[in-house]
This record gives structure tokens, C-alpha cells and sequence, in this order.
């Protein structure tokens, strides 16, 4: 892989190859930033990003990816670039303006990333009464991995086992997010008001789910609104989203420049109470925190928490580091762009065999490692080994949901399990480990490359 620029974005990207074993390069054109980048454990090459001979030095034509995550005009001179060399090699790139799309699509751009409409488009499903349902994230042929905020329903306080969820709907908790914190469930564990239900079941099971339990946040919704503060990119793209399912909401912009619909817009700093006051601070439901600068979300997150404890708060985060920061802020849900941004390339790199669930939390497959095959998943050690659970197990065209744990795993089968990224981590340490004890050709590149020129 070939990697265009060293940003939030890429910076993510190469930990998560790191992990996988993936062999990459980062082009950089100033030879004291490669040796920089090089010292902290980077594969680096120095040449120009607008240069066809920095392309064929690295042969792209035989690269599995080329990333340009720089600004639309540069990303749309390196895709040209790289489409001199070869009209075959996939390129991804983001884009920062809609507008861009068509034009780096035309240039020769595999792959178009409008990160921040991803990034409106998840915070939305994740607010409560966002889309007033189970929100599924990913699909395994039957099998449908969705998530559903417990805020507001019967189901807080009660355990998992008597809560009957198996038993009414088919469908299965596998696991339980509350302010960065993801947990495998046990029977005995108690749903709280602030946890995320990670559900596992058919589209047939999830409907059945969501129609006795969405009512709840209809209820709550229908006539209060969720605050959005920011109208960039996100906060706009939340919005939009709102509009297009008849659920109130209000934004809060400090720029007047920017208002577009005075029924749902207040002009004021979302710091001052009187301005929360007109956007109905007593009685929204969530509020949705999208500006592009971490302190200012980590400051306004505070101060909405401490104004209402009980009402839902999701943020943006530019930067992976500010994740945790932010939940211990208070909020409940925080979603990276760097790290989306991150999964999204990763996923076209391997047609999607991670998803990125929610903020460091993945849901992915692989087939049964060697050292587990014959083993059945209670004697495997994977959840206590590595804090993944086995949600299905796929043997050629055939699904098993919640596998019976005394079932040996077979060769050649696959186990889709959900875990956090430091799970997945020892997941691939424990049971995929390099050949012969010793270090992976890949990984001995990783250490011992040397700066290119």
C-alpha cells in the first residue's frame, strides 16, 4: 500500500496495518520529516507526491492501494499521476466538498470518501430516536449486527437473562457499550440507561425487536428536539438527516452567516445558557456536539452534562487521542474521524472483512486459526484470552447465530466475532502467530526498512 500523506486520517491507517501485518510506504518529500517519521517506527519513502517518477521508483503499478487523504486539489494531481503509470492499480481518496466527487472519479479515483457526510450520517443513527430503530451496522448473509441505545425503554435495569430477549425476539446481546467502555455480556449483567445493546439475529428477529421497543423513543422524540451544536459539514449532514425523517431538531451556530432555516436554527455561543435556553436545553432528548475542534467538544460536553444528567450527548472527535478524554467529559457516544476515516480505507483494502461498530470497537472474520481447530468455542479460550466473543460461526454456505459452545470448529470454516480493536489485537497474536516462532517477512520489513530516496 501507498500512502499519499501523513495525517489523522493515515495515522490511524498504519497502526491498523501494523496490526494485520500489511506492508505500506508513506511518501513524504522533505528527507529530515522521513528520518523523523523513520525514527518513530514509519516505512517511509521520500519523493514527490506529484512526481510520476516517485510512483514508478515504488512500482505502483504492482501496489494493492495507493491513499491520498490530502486536500481535493492535490488528491486529484496524485490520482492523474498514478493513472500515467497504470490504469489498473485501485486508488482511494478523500474529499472534503461534495462537489469533489465527480471530478476525482473522472481524474481515475477508484474509491471516494466523503468522510464527513459518513461521519453526520453515524453520529445520527446513533442519537436516540435518530432513525427510531435497531440500527444495523453490518450483515453476514442472515446475519445482521445492529445496535440500539437501552435510554428510555423497559429494558434498563433489568438483567440479560430476564430481560427474555433471546426468548421473545431470537435475537442474542453480544455485547454492551456504555461511554467507551465495550463488555461481553453475561447473563447476570444488568442493562443501564446509558448502555448501547450490540444485538445479534436475523432482519426477521431485529424487526420483531425493534417494533415493541422503538416506541419508546418515538414517544420521547415526537415533540421534543435533538440539539445539534455546529453547522459545518457534520452538524449539516446531521441535520439533513433529521429533516428527511420528520424528527424535530435544533441547531445551534454562532455564525449568522450560516443560518438557514430560522424554524430550526438559534444564533448564539452553545456555551451561554440563555442561547441553550431558546434551543429548549430543558427537554431535548440528546444533543449532538459536531464542531471541527476537539477542545471546544470536550469543553461544551462538559458543560451539557453538567446542565442534564440524563440526556443523551454525542461528539465528534478529530483526534483518536481525544476520544477518551471526551467520554470522561461525559459523553456517551463519541465517534473519530480519524479512525473512521481509518476503517473506511482498511475495509476497501480487504472488501470488507472488519467494520468499524462504533469508536474502537470492530466486528470481523477470519478463518479458524490451526491451533482451534478440533477445539470446541468453551474450552477455545478466546473470550477470556481475548475479550472477543464468537457471534457466528460460517461453514461454506451455512450460518450458525450464537453457535452451540460445545461444537468443535472445523478447517476451512469461519468465525465472525465482535471485540475491540486491543481484543482483535491479541486475537491475531494468540491464535495467528508468524511461522516458526520467528518474525514475518512483513514485519521485518516493518522494522529494519530503510529510508528511500
Amino acid at each position: 500500500m501507498i500512502i499519499t500523506s501523513y495525517d489523522a486520517v493515515t495515522m490511524a491507517l498504519i497502526e491498523k496495518l501494523k496490526d494485520h501485518r500489511i506492508d505500506y510506504v508513506l511518501v513524504v518529500n522533505d528527507f529530515k520529516r522521513a528520518l523523523d517519521l523513520y525514527d518513530l517506527g514509519i516505512r517511509v519513502a521520500v519523493g514527490d507526491v506529484d512526481d510520476p517518477a516517485t510512483y514508478q521508483r515504488l512500482r505502483a503499478d504492482k501496489a494493492a492501494l495507493v491513499v491520498a487523504t490530502d486536500r481535493d486539489e492535490i488528491n486529484t494531481n496524485i490520482t492523474f499521476t498514478v493513472r500515467e503509470l497504470s490504469e489498473q492499480v485501485p486508488i482511494i481518496t478523500t474529499a472534503d466538498s461534495p462537489y469533489s466527487e465527480d471530478i476525482l472519479q473522472m481524474a481515475g479515483s477508484t474509491k471516494v470518501l466523503q468522510l464527513y457526510g459518513i461521519l453526520g450520517r453515524s453520529l445520527a443513527a446513533w442519537t436516540v430516536g435518530g432513525d427510531c430503530r435497531a440500527n444495523i451496522i453490518s450483515r453476514f448473509d442472515d446475519l445482521c449486527i445492529a445496535e440500539f441505545p437501552a435510554m428510555w425503554t423497559p429494558l434498563v435495569g433489568e438483567t440479560l437473562a430476564g430481560s427474555k430477549l433471546r426468548e421473545k425476539f431470537g435475537v442474542t446481546v453480544v455485547g454492551l457499550w456504555e461511554r467507551g467502555k465495550f463488555a461481553i455480556p453475561t447473563a447476570d449483567s444488568v442493562i443501564q440507561r446509558n448502555n448501547v445493546l450490540v444485538l445479534a439475529g436475523s432482519e426477521k428477529n431485529l424487526t420483531a425487536f425493534e417494533e415493541i421497543y422503538s416506541f419508546y423513543h418515538i414517544c420521547k422524540l415526537a415533540v421534543n428536539p435533538v440539539l445539534i451544536v455546529g453547522s459545518g459539514r457534520v452538524g449539516d449532514t446531521v441535520a439533513e438527516r433529521f429533516k428527511e425523517r420528520n424528527s424535530p431538531y435544533m441547531v445551534i451556530e454562532k455564525n449568522p452567516k450560516r443560518l438557514q432555516d430560522e424554524a430550526h436554527y438559534v444564533i448564539g455561543d452553545a456555551a451561554d445558557i440563555r442561547t441553550l435556553q431558546k434551543a429548549w436545553i430543558e427537554k431535548a432528548p440528546a444533543a449532538l456536539i459536531t464542531t471541527h475542534d476537539d477542545a471546544t467538544n470536550i469543553y461544551l460536553t462538559k458543560y451539557l452534562r453538567s446542565l442534564r444528567p440524563d440526556m443523551q450527548i454525542l461528539s465528534r472527535a478529530n483526534l483518536d487521542r481525544n476520544v477518551s478524554t471526551l467520554h470522561r467529559a461525559g459523553a456517551d457516544f463519541v465517534m473519530s474521524y480519524a479512525s473512521l476515516g481509518a476503517n473506511a480505507i482498511f475495509n476497501f483494502l480487504k472488501k470488507e472483512d472488519t467494520w468499524l461498530l462504533a469508536e474502537g470497537l470492530n466486528i470481523f472474520r477470519v478463518k479458524v486459526p490451526e491451533p482451534l481447530v478440533g477445539k470446541n468455542l468453551a474450552s477455545s479460550g478466546i473470550r477470556a484470552t481475548t475479550d472477543c466473543s464468537v457471534v457466528a460461526i460460517r461453514d461454506g454456505g451455512a450460518m450458525q447465530i450464537s453457535p452451540d459452545p460445545q461444537m468443535p470448529m472445523k478447517a476451512h470454516t469461519e468465525l465472525i466475532l465482535i471485540g475491540t480493536e486491543e481484543g482483535e489485537r491479541k486475537f491475531l497474536k494468540a491464535f495467528e502467530p508468524p511461522r516458526n516462532g520467528r518474525s514475518s517477512r512483513r514485519e521485518r520489513a516493518a522494522e529494519s526498512s530503510p529510508v528511500s530516496g
